[in-house]
């Protein structure tokens, strides 16, 4: 999966500009403890203990609900995939700070892959949070001159073997060249690198910093240059309107419970945000992705809390009855009747994007048909 998100960053092009590879810890940078609103992004965990973490990219808080990354993190699980944020100094090896669950995320509709063009996207956060967001500039206020000193801030590599990835840090770049929706910037000097990707690079407006732009890709050895979408060109078609939409209205959910014996027809159905999966024949049932559908009952920390065979699942990043105890809708084929078997865990991460993929291309099947009056 990694490997997977090292090539969604190379070879990034704009305009007249020649393509360049990979960019995305920041290299020849130092801690940076004091920006709170520089934030991570991480799969959703599935357990509550053992579960590793797993840095997909940075991002920007632009307010108490939504956080500004590049549109390439989402690629591995897709805008609809399972995500959080992380709100810290430090996350690895051991998380300092707090998670909270991504409820929607949104890519610029007119995002270009292969050259980062609009490599941008927004998540809305299942919980507003008390930090201060970064501020946006303000329209034509940015001159990006070539020069102009910048500040980048990310969760990525730092090519030292002594300072690994998963430290919130901050560099020093110059700009080298500007277009109106993005710009290059060289070392001075820091660098983005791997995992930086989406993170925030700030620029003085005279009375702040404000954020100039974001994170996308750069040169593979993080040494030489970097190139970031341009905030300001953003705004106003992007931003904006994702900001002033109204809060979703609130809707009773499945209790976490019965889910197996309460059907769903839609993911707001189902509690803290579980998708509602449809397997051929059968009702709706809200299950958690890489976990079969089951009940989620009494709150645990560990797995031994479970009985025998019990697995302690995480419903929410945080709080009192985060964890709840899972038990399957159908009991697991016991360990000596031959086949394949396995035990929900670490290892099924791999499968979360084939899950996810599955459940909503059953989705936009039956929806396709619905359209057209075909049976489903």
């Amino acid at each position: 999966m990694m490997l997977a998100l090292g090539a969604t960053g190379c070879e990034p092009t704009e305009e007249h500009w020649e393509p360049v590879t990979v960019a995305q810890q920041v290299v020849n940078g130092t801690d940076a403890p004091g920006d709170a609103a520089v934030v991570a992004l991480v799969a959703r965990r599935t357990r509550c203990s053992g579960d590793p973490l797993t840095l997909l990219c940075s991002g920007a808080l632009i307010a108490p609900d939504v956080v500004l990354t590049a549109a390439h993190c989402l690629d591995v699980f897709g805008p609809e995939g399972p995500y959080e944020i992380f709100l810290g100094a430090e996350l690895l090896p051991e998380p300092q700070g707090r998670f909270v669950r991504v409820a929607r995320a949104v890519r610029h509709p007119d995002y270009v892959a292969e050259t980062h063009a609009f490599d941008a996207a927004l998540l809305r956060l299942a919980t507003p949070v008390e930090v201060p967001p970064l501020p946006l500039p303000e329209p034509a206020s940015l001159s990006l001159s070539p020069g102009t000193p910048v500040r980048v801030l990310g969760y990525g590599d730092t090519k030292e073997a002594s300072a690994p990835s998963g430290r919130r840090r901050q560099g020093m770049l110059s700009v080298l060249e500007a277009s109106a929706s993005a710009f290059r910037a060289g070392p001075a000097p820091g660098m983005s690198c791997v995992g930086d990707s989406g993170g925030p690079v700030l620029v003085s407006d005279g009375t702040r910093e404000v954020i100039a732009g974001i994170t996308a890709s750069g040169d593979v050895a993080c040494r030489t240059e970097a190139f970031n979408v341009r905030v300001d060109a953003l705004r106003d078609t992007f931003l904006q309107p994702f900001l002033s939409e109204p809060a979703a209205p609130r809707v009773p959910t499945l209790a976490p419970e019965a889910l197996c014996t309460e059907a769903c027809a839609r993911d707001v159905d189902c509690p803290s945000g579980l998708t509602c999966d449809f397997a051929e024949g059968t009702p709706g049932r809200c299950l958690l992705p890489a976990l079969q559908g089951g009940d989620y009952g009494a709150t645990c920390t560990e797995d031994a809390a479970c009985g025998a065979g019990g697995l302690c699942a995480r419903l929410e990043p945080e709080g009192d009855e985060a964890c709840r105890c899972f038990t399957p809708c159908v009991s697991p084929p016991p360990q000596d009747a031959g086949g394949c078997a396995s035990a929900p865990g670490p290892a099924l991460l791999g499968l979360l994007v084939l899950a996810v993929q599955v459940t909503r291309a059953r989705r936009r099947e039956r929806t396709s048909a619905s359209a057209s009056g075909s049976p489903a």
